[in-house]
């Protein structure tokens, strides 16, 4: 089985340039974030043509993640439970942001995570992401309690660069989020709490990203970070045979910023 996570930055933008690189990729469950787009904009028939079951959550033109699988696409959940919500007003009540969306396909629970970015380290943004990470991690710990020998994989764009190998240059990023110890160290809890870096044995640094931002000709310069992961629990990871990082698909016009990342699971 071949699982995938990809930042498509904008679904509708995208979306034939995906199908595409589903026909060729042959991957199986594709986890996608920053669909930028509501439930009712998605362009669904798009890949049920292909063969794909769609899920999916969004609210707006921000934010937005989805599931799309050929192996079956069951028990659907909306939000890791204790996720934090957010209010970008004050005194507006905060909601939950469409930020993670979970489903079990092809006997893998798989979860479609777009943490939140942080802005900078004063921002409120900022310590919303912490918490958000420091939920995940309590959920994700309970996963494994309540059953040691599930199949779990946390994927996505985590927004955090946990080595200073993921940047080009970690000292442009001092004193900016992504890059910063509490960050840093709630991605390590994560994987503290059972869930391994299933990509990085197959995929070392240094110079390996999955993103480069669209200015001051990141991608040619590769100058870019590796934020984008499949973070697996023991029973998967003892699976996985394989993991790329499809840099080509980063290259034309039209891409996203981020490339897919592919795992092969045995």
């Amino acid at each position: 089985m071949r699982l995938a996570t990809w930042n498509v930055n904008s679904i509708r933008t995208r979306a034939d340039r995906v199908a595409a690189w589903l026909q060729r990729s042959d991957v199986d469950v594709v986890a996608l974030q920053e669909t930028k787009c509501r439930d009712d904009q998605f362009p669904e028939s798009r890949f049920t043509d292909l063969g794909y079951q769609v899920a999916h959550v969004g609210h707006s033109q921000w934010n937005g993640v989805a599931l799309l699988s050929r192996v079956g696409l069951a028990d659907v959940e909306v939000g890791f439970p204790g996720m934090p919500s957010w209010s970008a007003k004050e005194g507006a009540e905060p909601a939950a942001e469409a930020r993670a969306l979970g489903a079990t396909c092809g006997g893998v629970r798989v979860w479609s995570l777009y943490v939140p970015n942080g802005r900078t380290l004063a921002d409120p943004h900022y310590r919303y992401k912490l918490e958000w990470l420091g939920a995940l991690r309590t959920a994700a710990a309970g996963w494994l309690a309540g059953d040691a020998g599930a199949q779990v994989a946390l994927v996505g764009d985590w927004n955090i660069a946990p080595q200073d190998d993921d940047v080009w240059d970690v000292g442009v990023f001092a004193g900016a989020t992504h890059v910063s110890e509490p960050e840093r160290a709630a991605f390590r809890a994560v994987v503290e709490a059972g869930y391994a870096d299933v990509v990085r044995p197959h995929a070392p640094g240094p110079g390996v990203y999955t993103y480069w931002d669209y200015t001051q000709l990141r991608f040619p310069r590769r100058e870019g970070m590796r934020i984008d992961f499949v973070l697996g629990s023991p029973a998967l990871a003892a699976r996985v045979a394989g993991a790329r990082i499809d840099r080509e698909e980063r290259k034309g016009k039209g891409a996203s910023d981020h490339a897919p990342v592919v795992v092969e699971l045995s």
